[in-house]
């Protein structure tokens, strides 16, 4: 294989077989793209790579394998290399001998901590090692590169608090640590991150309050804090800058609490108007759009039409607000439906009450809208039949009453979208509306009937049980010894008869036999 070979892109070509080894050992590769290869087999150098002027290196996705070195320099053959500007190692089935110091085993992705030698490539701008076994704490240095655009160490085991990102100036603008076990708060350095488009935090332990401070970042596109301990209220910003960019925000199951406050969704104006939206021309976000190197593509995890659905890639007119599955209550705020370019709104599992607002039927690009279990009541409004992109409605285990809407969206929708709603009436439910069930009467909600309990026996104190107890005590003591004074219940029978009001009966005539 010619030393002077430059460039090497192999991917997505369904290759087979055995890659030579050699291939790693060019001195004066720059970019080796072997990505999206799954039956690409070899053996990675167990040698360090004499290479240096490697700039991108993609092994994403492939059968390579080798054997792990006992070092803390993993990866151990780019040691020597500094000049690497885009690191993908993501999806790995690297396996072989684990060093001694984690096990004897055999697995199917790399392991073990990430050193913080990693550090030493000062050029990189991409390092992508997600869905792989990496553990142990992320490496505090990782904050500090001034390069580094995308940091993605999403579904690997790292523990620990996060390191404080951004901690000097960088260049970060995708930030994904999606499905670890980190804990602690959120780092209050991401303040520094100003050009961060993307922050991907779900499926943590993180417990903090909602970090308003973030609204601060004005090229912040994409906010996921699902699946934490986030709690507490949402609270706005004092900054006239307030998430202007956002376009998807994900708070969904954490416990949060209190209610919807109008002004954090009436700042959110990118979610008003759609980028593209007058050339009609679909834009994708792409977190190294300024670097030579666009492989990587930004992607999130989202819960859409009721299904997990992976964003391999994010266009710019995707906008979506999950809240779902929190302590939220108070009513649905009108400012949402000034969000004219939601595509999925899901509110549902939460503790919201009031009418569905008729003005959510001004959202002429919502595809999906869940506002199941909750405390909803009133009719559904008339004006949702406008939707006519609406492909998923889930108004489920609320207290909803009257007919049913009917119109061509309206028409698609299963039993299932109303189950729980034991006043709805018309199709597709059996029930007619006009007749009348008993059975289906609302039962009150469980806080009313403890308002209800409570109310009831409010008047019921211990000053009041005290006093109806001291002035029994007394008439009974009177009333005891008056009978004993006269030794007969007699007088006692006669005082009360005279008091107490009674029906005079007519007496009885004795029947007089008259002789003929």
């Amino acid at each position: 294989m010619s030393s002077s070979l430059r460039y090497v892109d192999l991917q997505f070509t369904n290759l087979q077989g055995v890659l030579p080894e050699s291939l790693f050992l060019l001195p004066n590769l720059e970019n080796l793209k072997l990505g999206w290869n799954y039956l690409l087999k070899g053996v990675l150098p167990k040698l360090p790579w004499r290479n240096t002027v490697l700039m991108e290196l993609d092994i994403s996705f492939t059968g390579i394998f080798g054997e792990l070195p006992d070092s803390t320099d993993f990866p151990h053959f780019l040691r020597n290399v500094k000049t690497l500007e885009f690191l993908d190692i993501s999806n790995n089935k690297i396996r072989g001998q684990i060093p001694n110091w984690f096990s004897n085993k055999r697995w199917d992705s790399l392991l073990g901590p990430l050193p913080s030698s990693i550090c030493n490539m000062k050029k990189l701008e991409v390092l992508d090692i997600s869905r792989n076994n990496f553990s142990n704490l992320i490496p505090s240095c990782l904050g500090s590169m001034a390069k580094l655009m995308v940091l993605d160490l999403r579904r690997n085991n790292f523990t620990g608090s996060l390191p404080p990102l951004c901690a000097q100036r960088t260049s970060l603008r995708t930030i994904v640590l999606n499905g670890n076990q980190l804990e602690g708060t959120l780092p209050v350095s991401l303040l520094n991150c100003h050009g961060l488009e993307v922050l991907d935090v779900g499926n943590n332990a993180i417990n903090d309050t909602f970090p308003a401070w973030l609204g601060k970042l004005q090229e912040l596109q994409v906010l996921v804090l699902k699946s934490n301990v986030f709690h507490g209220p949402i609270s706005t910003c004092q900054t006239k800058f307030f998430f202007p960019k956002l376009r998807i925000f994900d708070l969904s199951r954490n416990e949060f609490n209190g209610s919807l406050p109008a002004r954090v969704f009436g700042n959110f104006t990118a979610m008003i108007k759609l980028d593209g939206e007058e050339t009609g021309e679909i834009i994708y976000m792409q977190s190294a759009e300024n670097s030579l190197y666009t492989t990587y593509e930004d992607s999130v995890g989202l819960v859409i039409k009721g299904q997990d659905i992976q964003l391999e890639r994010i266009s710019t007119i995707m906008t979506t607000i999950d809240l779902s599955r929190n302590h939220f209550e108070g009513v649905i705020p009108k400012t949402l439906t000034d969000l004219s370019s939601l595509w999925p709104l899901n509110l549902s599992h939460n503790n919201l009450t009031g009418d569905i607002p008729m003005e959510l039927g001004q959202l002429n690009m919502l595809e999906a809208l869940d506002l199941s279990w909750n405390r909803l009541t009133g009719k559904i409004p008339q004006e949702l039949t406008r939707s006519t992109f609406l492909e998923k409605l889930n108004l489920s285990q609320n207290v909803l009453v009257g007919p049913i809407p009917q119109g061509p969206q309206f028409n698609t929708f299963e039993n299932d979208s109303y189950g729980g709603n034991l006043d709805l009436c018309g199709p597709p439910l059996s029930k007619k509306c006009g007749t009348s069930d008993s059975s289906h009467v609302p039962q009150p909600l469980e806080s009313e009937e403890d308002e209800d309990e409570s109310y009831f026996f409010s008047g019921f104190t211990w000053e009041s049980v005290v006093i109806g107890y001291s002035f029994g005590l007394v008439v009974g003591t009177v009333v005891w010894s008056l009978m004993f004074k006269y030794r007969s219940p007699k007088w006692f029978v006669e005082f009360f008869d005279g008091i107490m009001p009674h029906k005079r009966r007519r007496p009885k005539k004795r029947a007089q036999t008259r002789r003929t």
